[in-house]
């Protein structure tokens, strides 16, 4: 079995991550007030920056995650699922942390955070042994 095949899940995983990251970075670029409105945060000038600036690192996270998916070394792969597989369960604790009441976009948000790094976590461990 060659390694792509080994690891298909994660890089498949890696791939569709890429995938929601790059649709919430477009999001957040193009209509930052859209996307506070919908975790029920108040919009303004400066938050409305500061979400285009966490957009614009979304666009190189999820460029980098598709290449390491892509054309990455099995270790390179496992290695991005593992900082992924913690990150993904930040966001989605971060997420429900959020200092407003919780909407169904948060509630949303947390659970696809969680999700990734549940399969993250599936992924890694039963992932087949050479």
């Amino acid at each position: 079995m060659n390694s792509f095949a080994k690891d298909r899940p994660l890089r498949l995983t890696l791939k569709t991550g890429s995938l929601v990251f790059g649709l919430s970075a477009v999001l957040l670029l193009i209509a930052p007030s859209i996307f506070l409105s919908l975790l029920g945060l108040p919009g303004g000038a400066e938050l409305d920056w500061s979400m285009r600036m966490i957009g614009i690192t979304l666009v190189a996270l999820a460029g980098n995650m598709f290449s390491v998916a892509h054309f990455g070394s099995d270790y390179a792969v496992r290695f991005s699922a593992r900082v992924m597989q913690v990150s993904a369960g930040g966001l989605g604790l971060l997420t429900l942390l959020i200092p407003v009441a919780l909407t169904w976009f948060t509630v949303a948000y947390a659970i696809v955070g969680f999700g990734f790094s549940t399969a993250y976590t599936w992924f890694l461990l039963s992932k087949n042994k050479p």
